[in-house]
């Protein structure tokens, strides 16, 4: 196994996410040999890789790259609120896009560009009909800009780069109410949505959801090698960070799930729940029509909310239904007590 060259399959071959360890930071064309691994000895044993993973995702450090994961499940930005005048509200919110190395995976570290030193960025929350101010300053290394899904002038629509050293005010009303993303819109929009530039960003309704546990997730994943395909899947940006860690939730109480799917270099990625169902609400609209099922699929872009009660106490898996982005770090617990 080349030190430079660590695939996908290499990763599934050693089977080792939780317990991979290296010595430094991983860079774009450089990657530390592995420690602490348990090998296949049939490397073409899809079965066998699968086992030799679930034995490795037992480590429970806290590591920055968990803490972050965790604190991006429930951490909404509601920005600088000011009443106006009219009785209207208005929001303003700092961004900074800024280079910076994320922990993906024990001791694997992953050289971002990033909103505000997180990936994926932070979660910008609003209600219909406010008027929002987000104030972004370019300190990275290459020109980016903030794209804003959702209804609102061309002209801030973020497609025009703003340069590194630069600053620029995005201006507008929030609507239409539901699950909206942002990302970077300059060109290649791969590679600048693959190294981070992107979170999730909910209009709520003018009258209230139902009051639940609100939960944001964001799937996303990792290309540490730069051959179009990811050697690192996760939700939040830590492999296996809810593996290893179960969220907890209470019997019986409403789980509201805002969940998008950012991941770049593949076309589908998908939730999985065990032992139980939800439903799904397209772009988190009221007026669309929902599924009850137990998978979902989203395309690059998509999101949509899931709303579920769990009614008995344990552990409930959730995964990507695609076994190897399941195996690369796309995976955890709900722990209902």
């Amino acid at each position: 196994m080349s030190d430079n060259n660590i695939s996908r399959r290499d990763i599934l071959k050693i089977g080792a996410t939780g317990a991979l360890g290296i010595a430094g930071s991983i860079y774009l064309n450089k990657m530390a040999p592995f420690f602490k691994v348990a090998y296949a000895e049939n490397q073409t044993s899809s079965h066998y890789n699968h086992a030799v993973n679930h034995t490795n995702m037992n480590d429970t450090t806290k590591t920055e790259g968990y803490r972050m994961a965790k604190r991006l499940l429930t951490d909404f930005d509601y920005g600088k609120v000011t009443k106006l005048p009219d009785g209207r509200t208005l929001r303003e919110y700092e961004v900074v896009a800024v280079d910076k190395e994320i922990e993906i995976a024990k001791g694997i570290k992953f050289p971002g560009w990033t909103y505000n030193g997180t990936i994926p960025g932070p979660t910008f929350r609003c209600t219909e009909g406010d008027l929002l101010k987000f104030h972004f300053t370019n300190q990275g290394s290459h020109p980016h800009s903030m794209h804003f899904h959702g209804i609102h002038p061309p002209e801030m629509d973020g497609i025009a780069p703003i340069a590194p050293g630069q600053s620029f005010t995005y201006e507008f009303e929030a609507k239409p109410y539901g699950l909206q993303i942002y990302h970077c819109h300059v060109l290649p929009l791969a590679r600048h949505i693959h190294k981070g530039l992107y979170g999730n960003f909910i209009i709520d309704p003018r009258t209230p959801r139902e009051p639940a546990l609100e939960l944001n997730m964001v799937m996303n994943a990792f290309d540490l090698d730069l051959d179009g395909a990811n050697e690192f899947y996760t939700v939040n940006g830590y492999a296996f960070a809810f593996m290893n860690h179960p969220i907890k939730v209470k019997k019986d109480e409403l789980v509201r799930i805002y969940l998008s799917n950012l991941t770049e270099f593949d076309l589908l990625n998908s939730f999985h729940l065990h032992a139980n169902y939800f439903t799904y609400i397209p772009t988190g609209r009221n007026d669309n029509p929902t599924q009850f099922t137990d998978t979902i699929m989203q395309c690059q872009g998509e999101r949509g909310i899931l709303e579920v009660r769990f009614p008995y106490k344990g552990k409930y898996m959730f995964h990507a239904h695609v076994s190897e982005f399941a195996e690369l770090g796309w995976m955890g617990f709900f722990e209902v007590e």
